[in-house]
């Protein structure tokens, strides 16, 4: 009697890891070829590819012939596809970065015959808390994993409910991608006692019905033969779309799954090569709020952006693979994984320099322009570097911009001797010299000088120039001292209120008197922040004490060095560890104080251990500062913090501490979509150190302290306070022996990239807060902090437009008004243009049922769902639609723009 099992050929993909991509594709080349030779003599061969499309366009851009062999397995159902284009770390990039994921998955594998209608997430360190939505929403019933699953799913299906209460049912693999890898291993007589075997270790999890065999294994084809055992052969598809969809009388799993019950989640990869999750937060920024949104608000049509952007964001997509931005790869593929990275932002940036000269061309050369990237009103600060006779700015209607001088540029930027004048003829291109444009010259004496400035009076001609230079030669031999000098030029902060996505055109004027101070301001102590909100002071061990209206802290901002003998998948600490949290000398410095703006710096040096192995760390020091950059502006109710050092240490971790104001047994943090709430503690059960580490994307709160981040955080509390991990400087890809963990995760392979030698520079901002992380308007602040305005100089080239613009509505490229969302903890995650719509996608970061409001020029609006498919009508009246929202649910919106 042939068993009640389903057999399931595949193949687990790691596109780079312990190998650079290219090197990893010959095999995935080879592997392939074999699978489609198979296929191509067995028709009742199957093949699943892994989940994800980018391994079989990789081989197809190798091997272009095999695409109508491809198109036709995969149209007969035969070669499982997609659905997603890479298997994505689902906390290491954006939720918008998994939603394009999903979606270029879908859409390239439907283009080969259709996608596979299962979220298969077979690797993943772990699963984020809106991963059931977004599969719901993009249509599909299913979602199968292994890695997160907590100790009480004692089957191998479940419910897994989402953070806004989505359920999708979930095929849990115990075992593992490969639970029947050795299945047709050892002789074939022996079978029958192989199949009996699993069957025994599988049927407990499944008591009726065929069991899943997963026969497959990293970066190999599955056997050729298979067939002749006659086992039923199918795709993950068939076999997982075969199950009753219900979710009814299933164990319930609520929120994200970081459990290590059931298998490893590695979770160190949330702070190994820091600088990779700096520009991975970087990039994604540049291109989803800035590129995106203000070249479909600004830009004409038929512009180059559209393919820019598809650009950016297959790189970015590429990037968060779970062994790429993870950085758990080999040192050759951590380059490659920051090149892209580069890439993708340096093509983002390019898109947001198209949108800036389109504005810049139509403001006058004295004019400043301010953008908003943010769906509401802000007022914030800008900063402008404007001639010293010029160094106020006027508002549209002719009022003074509250402003506040930083600082004064140097104006001498050269002086060279040269033995022949002419030579200073190869040094200038028409017009511009040292990045500047030529203002005025002169000769007098044996020196001659050049004045330039950033934007040059009209009658300039380069002949007149020459043939002063040519003049001067003649008249004297030389040698000549030449000097290059620019206009005083003055570094202004200023404060600006701007529209929702919108415009304000600013004008350079004399400073002819001082520009008005922020309300309520006053010059505070010395050694002290304060701009009427938040009070900042600095203690002898340069920690600091944050005063708010009823909120304080105290001892934020303590450095920790300890020791690190683990690996790129986990910390483990040497035993004996040292700690070093004592700075041996302390420096105050204040760089400026005033209305807008007030920085302190503090300077504190530490004696660190230059390296650790498992048995402890080295006697050897080395002298370290670390500088923190504390910047109050005015209006923000959070402390702006920059802490940098030179790190010269291996083997260890450096966190930055904040003692809570109150006890806190649990913590709250923003990422992906969601805000979740995590304890103190992690489960254990299967040979890893559950450690109660975590990662934030957005922002973490706990006992009434907030801090507000820059890029994928790891967090964690411990003893009554809030640790934030700067670096972790580890030499291995994996330890065989990890004190944190049972097995090794992958190849003892040396990294000495991942010791992240040289600078070190960390943002955040910090606020002592009331009440919940809703009621302090978290999500809120940490839009604001981490959108700052865009501020553009005026070039003048154009018809300018309208000084009192408000919005995309008044450029000449798009007419209408501006575009506004609003509503209690509703943030926008994404807005770009869709064929003849603007798409744009929110979600409601808030614990109960709220109300987005969408205002702008538009007279028609449709909800979709997140892979863009229109539904539902819903009711315009004068430009406002109004959508209920339930907790955390994602909303994507068609707008037809009116006229």
């Amino acid at each position: 009697m042939t068993p009640d099992i389903v057999v399931v050929p595949h193949t687990h993909w790691d596109r780079e890891w312990y190998l650079p991509f290219q090197r990893f594709r010959l095999g995935l080349v080879r592997m392939l070829d074999e699978v489609l030779d198979t296929m191509a003599a067995d028709p009742g061969y199957r093949f699943t590819m892994d989940g994800q499309l980018a391994a079989l366009e990789d081989y197809l851009e190798i091997r272009p012939e095999r695409l109508p062999a491809v198109r036709r397995l995969v149209a007969e159902g035969r070669f499982a596809a997609g659905p997603w284009l890479i298997l994505a770390d689902e906390f290491l990039c954006s939720g918008e970065t998994l939603i394009r994921n999903l979606e270029y998955g879908m859409r390239g594998a439907a283009e080969l015959g259709g996608a596979m209608r299962v979220g298969y997430l077979p690797d993943q360190f772990g699963h984020c808390a809106q991963m059931p939505q977004i599969l719901r929403q993009a249509g599909l019933e299913h979602a199968c994993l292994w890695r997160g699953v907590p100790a009480s799913v004692d089957r191998d299906a479940f419910a897994w409910i989402g953070a806004d209460g989505t359920a999708v049912r979930t095929q849990y693999l115990p075992g593992g991608y490969g639970n029947a890898v050795a299945l047709f291993s050892g002789p074939p007589e022996a079978l029958a006692d192989r199949l009996a075997a699993f069957t025994e270790t599988l049927r407990p999890w499944h008591p009726a019905g065929p069991l899943l065999a997963m026969y497959g294994a990293d970066h190999s084809a599955p056997a050729a033969d298979i067939t002749a055992a006659g086992l039923r052969i199918a795709t993950l598809h068939d076999y997982v779309t075969a199950q009753d969809p219900s979710v009814t009388g299933l164990p319930a799993v609520h929120g994200e799954l970081r459990s290590h019950a059931r298998a490893n989640i590695l979770p160190g990869v949330i702070s190994a090569r820091m600088p990779a999750k700096q520009a991975m937060a970087r990039a994604e920024r540049v291109v989803t709020r800035y590129a995106e949104p203000l070249s479909a608000l600004w830009l004409p049509g038929g512009t180059a952006a559209a393919k820019l952007l598809d650009m950016a964001w297959r790189r970015l997509i590429a990037c968060s693979g779970h062994d790429s931005i993870t950085g758990c790869g080999a040192d050759e593929t951590a380059q490659q994984v920051a090149a892209r990275i580069a890439e993708a932002e340096q093509i983002g940036q390019a898109v947001v320099d198209m949108v800036s000269a389109s504005l810049a061309d139509r403001a006058s050369r004295d004019a400043l322009v301010v953008v908003n990237p943010s769906p509401f009103p802000r007022t914030a600060l800008v900063l402008a570097d404007l001639p010293e006779s010029r160094a106020a700015l006027s508002a549209p209607d002719g009022g003074r911009v509250p402003a506040q001088r930083l600082e004064l540029a140097p104006t001498l930027l050269d002086e060279t001797v040269m033995d022949d004048l002419t030579q200073l003829l190869g040094r200038i291109h028409e017009r511009e010299l040292f990045g500047q444009e030529i203002v005025s010259w002169s000769a007098d004496g044996d020196v001659f000088t050049i004045v330039v400035g950033r934007h040059a009076t009209p009658g300039y001609d380069y002949a007149d120039l020459r043939a002063a230079v040519l003049d001067g030669a003649a008249a004297r031999p030389g040698p000549w001292r030449v000097r290059t000098r620019a206009e005083p030029v003055v570094t202004v902060a200023a404060q600006v209120t701007v529209a929702p996505f919108g415009r304000t055109v600013l004008t350079s004027v004399p400073a002819s008197e001082p520009a008005p101070d922020s309300p309520g301001w006053a010059r505070p102590a010395e050694g002290t922040l304060d701009n009427g909100l938040l009070r900042v002071t600095v203690a002898p061990d340069g920690t600091l004490s944050l005063f708010a209206d009823g909120a304080e802290a105290h001892g934020v901002g303590r450095v920790v060095d300890g020791g690190d003998a683990g690996d790129t998948y986990n910390h483990a600490p040497p035993r004996p560890d040292t700690l070093v949290d004592t700075p041996g000398r302390v420096e105050v410095e204040s760089v400026c104080a005033g209305p807008l703006v007030s920085v302190l710096e503090i300077r504190r040096d530490y004696a660190w251990p230059s390296g650790a192995t498992p048995d402890g760390r080295s006697p050897v020091t080395e002298n370290v500062t670390v500088t923190t950059r504390a910047e109050l502006r005015a209006g923000e109710p959070y402390l702006r913090l920059e802490m940098s050092f030179d790190n010269r240490c291996r083997d260890h971790r450096v966190r930055w501490h904040a003692p809570l104001p109150s006890p806190a047994a649990e913590s709250f943090s923003e990422g992906q979509l969601s805000v979740v709430r995590r304890g103190l503690t992690g489960e254990g059960g299967c040979g890893e150190e559950p450690l109660p580490t975590f990662p934030a994307e957005g922002f973490v709160t706990a006992g009434g302290l907030a801090v507000l981040l820059d890029q994928v955080t790891e967090y964690e509390l411990t003893g009554g306070e809030l640790a934030l991990t700067l670096i972790r400087s580890v030499g291995l890809l994996s330890r065989n022996r990890n004190a944190y963990r049972d097995e090794p995760a992958g190849p003892q392979l040396p990294t000495p990239a991942a010791q992240c030698p040289g600078p070190v520079t960390t943002r955040l901002a910090v606020l002592p807060h009331t009440g919940a992380w809703h009621e302090a308007g978290l999500p809120r602040l940490a839009e604001e902090y981490r959108h700052a305005l865009l501020a553009v100089p005026g070039s003048g080239r154009a018809p300018a437009a309208s000084p009192g613009a408000g919005g995309p509505g008044t450029s000449p490229e798009r007419a209408g008004a501006s575009l506004a969302v609003e509503g209690t903890g509703v943030v926008l995650t994404a807005l770009r243009e869709r064929g003849d719509v603007l798409e744009i996608r929110v979600v409601a970061e808030h614990p109960s049922a709220t109300e987005a409001v969408v205002r702008g020029p538009f007279d028609a609006a449709r909800r979709a769902d997140v892979l863009g498919v229109a539904g539902e009508r819903l009711e315009v009246t004068g430009g406002v639609v109004r959508l209920p929202l339930r907790p955390f649910e994602i909303a994507t919106l068609h707008l037809t723009r009116a006229g």
